[in-house]
């Protein structure tokens, strides 16, 4: 596995219901597998995301929305979810 984290950005088919991931997530992984896998094991559990509508990989932190994404992201620099916060650690 490469040791280079890559920046994700997910967004997903919106839900009916409001919630946070309809903005989007945001991963540091060292692949999409891995990202996807941080997804399910962090944010979705085993039945994995809702369909993924798009997929930037290589984000950049300037391309993202300014007023409730970039003010409360998390750390980019570790393995992990860093959008929405208060999805570090495993279930």
């Amino acid at each position: 596995m490469p040791n280079h984290l890559r920046l994700f950005w997910f967004q997903f088919e919106k839900s009916p219901l409001p919630t946070i991931v309809n903005l989007g997530v945001g991963a540091s992984a060292y692949s999409y597998d891995d990202a996807i896998a941080l997804l399910r094991e962090r944010v979705f559990g085993p039945d994995g995301p809702p369909t993924i509508e798009q997929c930037i990989e290589d984000v950049s932190l300037n391309d993202l929305e300014q007023n409730h994404v970039l003010p409360n992201i998390g750390l980019i620099n570790v393995r992990g979810i860093w959008f929405p916060q208060g999805h570090e650690a495993p279930l």
